[in-house]
Parts: C-alpha cells; structure tokens; sequence
C-alpha cells in the first residue's frame, strides 16, 4: 500500500486511480501473481538489504511481454541496475517481444538504448498517452 500509494511513484503512474485501500491492493498483488500461472511469467517483488523496495518484471499486453518496474522513491538509485538484471531475464526467459511503455512524465529515457531498446511509437490505454519501446534482438 506504501508502493501505491506513494506521491512519488504515482506521478508517472497516471493509471493508477484513487487512494488505494488495502482490499484493492491484496487483488492488485493477486492478479500480479496469477499472471505467472497464465503466462510462465509475471513480475517479483523487489528487496533491497531485506527491505521491500518494489516491483519489477513482466505482464502480457497481447502478444507482448510488457516490463514493469516501480520502486519506492528511497530507491530509486537502484532502477538501472534492477531494469539491466530484468532485461536478462527475459533474454534468460526466451520471451521473444518484450516491450515498456512509459508515460510521458518520465523524461529519462536514453538508458534505454544501452540495454537495447527502440522506439516503438505510442500507446493509449484508458485515455492516457504512454511512449513505447521494444527490445531489439
């Protein structure tokens, strides 16, 4: 509830809603993990020295496996070295169309090519405008 509730982190979450109670977060976190039955994967949470820092990895978007990363502010030094060990990953997954879909509030996004991301146009899910990348090779 912290993650999702975060002001922070919400920011560049535009599709996130409302304050989020705890009922809507156990569902959110369930549906997360059942994404690993239905497709052979889905995301983790993320510890960093024993302490919840987040959540990262992959959920299907159609034929694509769409990385997701969302850290707590405190951690956020931490993203490059979390997205670059999610990105083996899915090499290590063999998932074969791996994409991120970032919303326009994230600014930062020349790292991207270093771990081998293209621009891939944009996106609009739920009337919010998002910029899409997808793993090249």
């Amino acid at each position: 509830m912290r993650l999702l509730n975060d002001p922070d982190v919400r920011r560049h979450m535009p599709l996130a809603g409302g304050e989020w109670q705890e009922g809507q977060a156990r569902d959110w976190a369930a549906s997360k993990d059942a994404q690993w039955d239905a497709n052979g994967y889905g995301p983790w949470a993320i510890r960093i020295d024993g302490d919840f820092a987040g959540w990262g990895g992959f959920q299907e978007e159609g034929d694509e496996a769409d990385l997701g990363l969302v850290l707590l502010p405190g951690f956020w030094g931490h993203g490059a070295r979390i997205f670059g060990e999610l990105v083996r990953r899915a090499r290590e997954m063999k998932l074969s169309n791996v994409t991120i879909m970032l919303p326009p509030s994230r600014v930062r996004m020349k790292g991207l090519a270093r771990l081998g991301f293209v621009p891939a146009g944009e996106v609009e899910y739920d009337g919010q405008r998002f910029v899409k990348f997808r793993l090249n090779g």
